[in-house]
């Protein structure tokens, strides 16, 4: 969004296409207190106030998930499941999607008790005992909020530490009803025909197995991109997409920004000027070669 802002502001026009939510992971996280001018926000207000600000400012938006990008006489072709989508120039703002367990049980219960997004599916988990698979921000955010709905939160790390903020740990541990458990490995998601009752684990010191029972399980293991479909016009790396400075790809024309491309730092406020960049790159592209 913030590279349409960027486009809309140098006058262009700008079609922008999501598959699911706008905004992206942000707009699922409870609270965000990292990004500039602003203390404290949830990430569905600040997502809703930029969606806001792009759309007075004439932004085109289609809910529709982008399968492919090919290269067409005066610019590129995108093809999504719903429609075909033509544009002089196109910036690839894919983010990445939830890391998954790979274990048994992992699909089968995935909409039944286990879960990677506590904001989306926790208010059904109310008064009901819960657990958070994962040791970084995420997984931290998301037993915290549950701790506030749930009477009681088991975090599963698969190390002896977290690897989150000090101010998420020490918030995490001062809670009450929420039990921190380290060194398990996950074996296993178990439950009774559709419905979740409980989580394997082996503990990875002493190899002995343990079970919890519990009603639904947030996994926060990371993310992975989803660039496969791009590789036929771009090149990447490990999944990410490859871009110089200016977010320019290997194809003339495509854009790259935020977590979807080859980068050391993913935040809201990189991914932020990610966009304002790529979208300065695009708009210059399209003026040279529509000026030729």
């Amino acid at each position: 969004m913030t590279a349409a802002l960027y486009s809309l502001r140098a006058g262009r026009s700008v079609k922008l296409l999501e598959k699911e939510n706008f905004g992206g992971q942000i707009a699922d996280s409870p609270r965000v207190e990292n990004f500039p001018t602003i203390s404290s926000i949830s990430g569905l207000d600040l997502s809703s106030r930029l969606f806001d600000q792009i759309t007075a400012l004439g932004a085109d938006f289609d809910l529709d998930e982008a399968m492919s990008i090919e290269k067409i006489d005066g610019g590129f072709l995108v093809k999504g499941k719903s429609g075909e989508y033509k544009a002089k120039s196109v910036i690839i703002a894919t983010g990445v999607k939830h890391r998954h367990l790979g274990i048994e049980g992992e699909e089968k219960y995935l909409g039944h008790g286990v879960s990677y997004c506590a904001v989306c599916d926790g208010p059904f988990y109310k008064g009901k005992n819960v657990m958070v698979i994962g040791d970084a921000n995420s997984a931290l955010q998301y037993a915290i909020l549950l701790a506030s709905q749930c009477p009681h939160v088991d975090v599963v790390t698969l190390f002896d530490k977290f690897f989150a903020e000090s101010y998420l740990v020490n918030g995490l541990k001062a809670l009450p009803n929420v039990s921190i458990y380290h060194n398990l490995s996950s074996i296993s998601f178990n439950g009774d025909g559709n419905k979740l009752s409980s989580i394997t684990f082996e503990d990875t010191k002493t190899h002995e197995r343990k079970e919890f029972a519990e009603d639904a399980a947030f996994v926060a293991i990371g993310q992975v991109p989803d660039n496969e479909r791009f590789s036929s016009i771009i090149k990447l790396n490990r999944g990410f997409i490859q871009t110089d400075e200016a977010m320019k790809t290997s194809a003339d024309g495509v854009f790259a920004c935020g977590d979807c491309r080859e980068k050391k730092i993913r935040q809201l406020a990189t991914a932020c000027g990610d966009g304002a960049i790529a979208a300065l790159s695009a708009s210059d592209y399209v003026f040279k070669t529509t000026s030729n």
